[in-house]
């Protein structure tokens, strides 16, 4: 099984970071669902903007975790790599 580390860029422009095992489904959920991360639901809608892949969950999560302390400037420049 594979698994995604992703960043999305909302409607106001700020990013949200998550991991999946379906990344398909979830930017499906992000746009769509009613239930599910609220950050991204009051921001619809979401564009996938940049993801990497992973062999396990834990790493995927841990890169996920380091994502998220990024600056805006460090995950525009590595949306743009």
């Amino acid at each position: 099984m594979k698994y995604f580390t992703y960043i999305l860029k909302c409607a106001d422009g700020t990013f949200y970071a998550g991991a999946t095992n379906n990344l398909e489904k979830r930017l499906h959920d992000h746009n769509h669902s009613k239930s599910g991360a609220h950050y991204t639901k009051i921001r619809r809608p979401v564009k996938l903007k940049y993801f990497e892949t992973f062999k396990t969950l834990s790493k995927s999560l841990k890169r996920e975790a380091e994502i998220k302390k990024l600056t805006r400037r460090q995950k525009l420049e590595l949306i743009e790599k």
